[in-house]
């Protein structure tokens, strides 16, 4: 069966993913632990510590979500990927967003933004979001390739970008959907960097995913518990 150029690499991405043996998997994990610095392994365990900060609905994932975003812009400068450091910017300015609205109360000293469900309106608007950050970054890693790592595959790296830039932004709305695009960034990362041979940065992804359910379901009791208090 003939492919075109435009479908041909996502199948061979695909193909190279299943074909990996077990030692190849290994040996590129260990040597991706080996490459990675001192301030890398802080970039990671501090994301990992934002998302668990994010699942129980602590401020705190916003202070220490910047210690990563702010570490990758500067690796990101310093390796002269400017296109990278232009996307961690992004989650720096939403981080400093999200936590200065998780902290806005009202005049009775509520919190004016709780765990909610989005309304279909809502769901439109993120589909847009999602869409315009898609063809945005599609675009970018097509005709700025210089600015990004050399291994980037446009579409793929896109789609986890866009959805992540989406997940960003409804986390500072405490909306439970922003973790349906945590995960759909995570399910998109976890091959993405694999075949990049980024074994390491893959396992990281799988983490945040097995967070990013949880997160999921811990949100959608806190909604719905919302729900019935404000009812009763």
């Amino acid at each position: 069966m003939y492919l075109s150029a435009k479908y041909r690499k996502p199948v061979l991405i695909i193909l190279h993913f299943y074909n990996m043996t077990y030692d190849e998997i290994i040996k590129q994990f260990v040597e991706g632990m080996r490459n990675t610095t001192l301030l890398e392994y802080i970039a990671v365990f501090a994301g990992i510590a934002s998302v668990f900060f994010s699942r129980v609905e602590n401020i705190w994932v916003y202070p220490v979500g910047l210690i990563s975003t702010i570490i990758y812009i500067f690796l990101s400068t310093e390796g002269h990927l400017f296109g990278e450091a232009s996307v961690n910017l992004y989650y720096t300015i939403m981080s400093i967003y999200g936590w200065v609205l998780w902290l806005k109360k009202d005049k009775q000293e509520h919190y004016v933004v709780t765990v909610q469900f989005s309304t279909r309106r809502e769901w439109v608007q993120q589909l847009l979001f999602c869409a315009f950050f898609y063809i945005a970054i599609f675009s970018a890693l097509t005709w700025l390739k210089t600015a990004f790592y050399a291994a980037t595959i446009p579409w793929a790296d896109a789609l986890a970008s866009s959805t992540a830039f989406t997940g960003m932004w409804l986390m500072a709305k405490k909306k439970v959907e922003s973790w349906f695009w945590w995960i759909v960034t995570n399910i998109a990362s976890i091959p993405l960097y694999f075949v990049k041979h980024y074994v390491f940065t893959s396992v990281f992804y799988l983490i945040l995913f097995v967070m990013a359910v949880f997160g999921l379901l811990e949100w959608m009791k806190r909604a719905r518990n919302l729900q019935a208090n404000t009812q009763a």
